[in-house]
């Protein structure tokens, strides 16, 4: 019985075949997970990029009511201006590989 199991060589070729498929699959599931990867860090980025372009300036004016001798109320204007921070629109953080730099980083 032994002896007719290590001779049998049925599913030899089939067995072959399916290592041959699996390694086939397997790499391309790799380079395609990679390239998913690199697909969504690259829509991350510009979702990051558009909410660092996002302009969150304010200002108000201020008002005085002036009686017949004096002030009678007074509220001065106010303003704060949004000014870029350091990785608005990717000036110095790179966040996915081969992406081209910005002007003006010293790679021109």
């Amino acid at each position: 019985m032994i002896k007719s199991l290590w001779n049998d060589e049925a599913g030899v070729v089939v067995s072959a075949e399916i290592v041959l498929v699996l390694t086939i699959a397997v790499l391309a599931m790799v380079v395609g997970l990679s390239e998913v990867a690199v697909a969504v860090n690259t829509e991350l980025n510009d979702f990051s990029n558009a909410i660092g372009a996002l302009n969150q300036s304010y200002a108000f004016t201020g008002f005085k009511a002036v009686g017949e001798y004096k002030t009678k109320s007074y509220v001065a204007g106010s303003t704060y201006s949004d000014s870029t921070d350091d990785c608005d629109m990717n000036a110095s953080c790179d966040l996915v590989c081969g992406a081209p730099s910005m002007p003006g980083e010293g790679n021109d």
